[in-house]
C-alpha cells in the first residue's frame, strides 16, 4: 500500500487513493515517459521547452511582458531572456505598451506563427496506441479528462 503524505507525517492511503495513485502514474507514464512530444518538438524548434511554451502563449495574442512571466511561471528577468532569444531568431517582436510606457507587448511574427503552428501538430499529434483504442474508451477518456480539467480535478 502507498502512503500518503499528511502534514509531515505518512498515512495509508484509502483504495480509492491507491486507484488515484496507479491512475496518476499510469497517466504520466503514457504522456511524460512514453510518449514525451517536449522532447520532439524541442529538437524541431531547436530550442528549450519554455522557449516553445512562450511562444505558443504569445501565438494565442500579444502579451505584456508581465504577463508571458505570469503565464509561464517565470520570474520577469528570466521571461525577458527568453523573450530577447525568440526575438533574437526572428519569431518574436517586442514593442512599446500604447498605454504603459515601461511595459513591453510581446507580439508573434509570421516565422514564429509558423514555429508555433509546427509546435503545436507536434505536441497535438496523438500516440498511435490512442488511435488504436475502441472508439467506446475513447469517449469515455474523454469525459473523464474534461470533467478533470473543467472541475479543477487536476
Amino acid at each position: 500500500m502507498n502512503a500518503l503524505p499528511d502534514r509531515g507525517t505518512e498515512r495509508p492511503a484509502s483504495e480509492g487513493e491507491e486507484i488515484a495513485i496507479r491512475v496518476w502514474r499510469g497517466m504520466r507514464g503514457l504522456v511524460v515517459d512514453r510518449h514525451e512530444r517536449r522532447k520532439e518538438v524541442c529538437e524541431a524548434l531547436g530550442m528549450s521547452f519554455i522557449r516553445v511554451k512562450a511562444l505558443r502563449l504569445v501565438a494565442a495574442g500579444p502579451l505584456t511582458l508581465r504577463r508571458l512571466a505570469e503565464r509561464l511561471t517565470t520570474d520577469p528577468p528570466y521571461t525577458t531572456v527568453v523573450v530577447a532569444d525568440l526575438e533574437h531568431r526572428g519569431l518574436v517582436e517586442r514593442s512599446p505598451h500604447p498605454d504603459d510606457r515601461r511595459a513591453k507587448i510581446v507580439s508573434i511574427t509570421p516565422e514564429g506563427v509558423r514555429a508555433a503552428e509546427l509546435a503545436e501538430r507536434i505536441l497535438g499529434t496523438p500516440p498511435a496506441a490512442l488511435l488504436t483504442l475502441d472508439p467506446a474508451d475513447l469517449n469515455a477518456l474523454d469525459r473523464v479528462i474534461t470533467h478533470l480539467l473543467t472541475h479543477g480535478g487536476v
